[in-house]
């Protein structure tokens, strides 16, 4: 199978969109409709459902495609390994990340990794835990940035700490206090970002055996804020995501005090592809003096 085939192919099966793969790729609308259906024709069913609102895979191509990940991620490694002899001169580098340290650190590490290495074309996938997970576990990413899990099926490299904290409207009673206990929070209202399952959040509760109310759950902690601003609940999280996103809100440190461990995932280290692995030796050197 033509492995550009295969990349037209998930990149419209990720966006839902041939046009989106015809700009990424700078083929014509035409070209790249004309490439799918030779690519069914190739492997002898239809590959995407076409509908006006765009495409999505068939169940039989839904099969394909964690091959088809693996396949564009090898030919990646194999092309990025020959330009690493050459000098690591071209490649595409795809990194899943939670947005704060999107935001707060990778700029520095791709500031630094961009003077060296111009030719390498990086994607940035920000999302929760559950989103970096299946981008990781899907090959959509090469590494990812986010919080250590229990049982956590990566390889691990730790890069920090970082202090759990409770925000609340400055409005609040609570918003005097210097500090606040988890069992405190069993009488407040929790707003609960990513789907409604937080998974740094969950562990510290069911470490406490604490149930805590929530009626409103979001995506995003920084949606979350806005919420706890109007003075909807109370909002527990990592200080890290606070950073410059402050307006009406008061930060409450937890007592006794609770961390998370943030640091990067990879699937194998010993087979990322180089410019995923002088990414990591970038990150290591550069995030723990940040």
């Amino acid at each position: 199978m033509d492995i550009i085939k295969a990349k037209v192919f998930l990149h419209a099966v990720d966006s839902g969109s041939l046009a989106n793969a015809a700009a990424q790729f700078d083929y014509t609308p035409s070209a790249i409709s004309h490439m799918m259906m030779a690519l069914e024709s190739e492997v002898g069913f239809p590959l995407l459902i076409r509908t006006k609102s765009g495409v999505t895979p068939t169940r039989n191509a839904e099969r394909l495609i964690p091959i088809l990940r693996a396949q564009c991620s090898f030919e990646e490694q194999f092309r990025q390994m020959v330009s690493e002899i050459h000098g690591l001169s071209s490649g595409e580098l795809r990194i899943a990340s939670y947005a704060s340290i999107a935001c707060q650190w990778l700029p520095s590490v791709i500031s630094r990794f961009h003077a060296d290495y111009p030719g390498i074309r990086i994607e940035i996938m920000e999302g929760v835990w559950q989103d970096l997970d299946s981008y990781l576990r899907e090959n959509r990413a090469d590494l990812a940035f986010f919080s250590h899990q229990p049982s956590l099926p990566y390889h691990w490299i730790f890069l920090k700490r970082d202090p759990m904290v409770v925000a609340v409207s400055c409005s609040h009673p609570l918003a005097s206090r210097s500090s606040i206990s988890l069992r405190e929070l069993e009488k407040e209202t929790l707003i609960m970002p990513a789907y409604g399952a937080d998974l740094d959040v969950e562990n510290l509760l069911r470490s406490r055996d604490l149930k805590i109310h929530s009626t409103i759950s979001t995506i995003q902690n920084y949606s979350a804020m806005g919420l706890v601003e109007q003075g909807l609940g109370v909002l527990i999280m990592n200080e890290l995501i606070t950073k410059g996103r402050l307006n009406h809100l008061c930060l409450l440190p937890l007592d006794p005090p609770q961390y998370i461990k943030l640091g990067i995932a990879v699937s194998d280290l010993n087979r990322s592809s180089p410019a995923a692995q002088r990414f990591i030796s970038y990150a290591k050197e550069i995030i723990p003096k940040l």
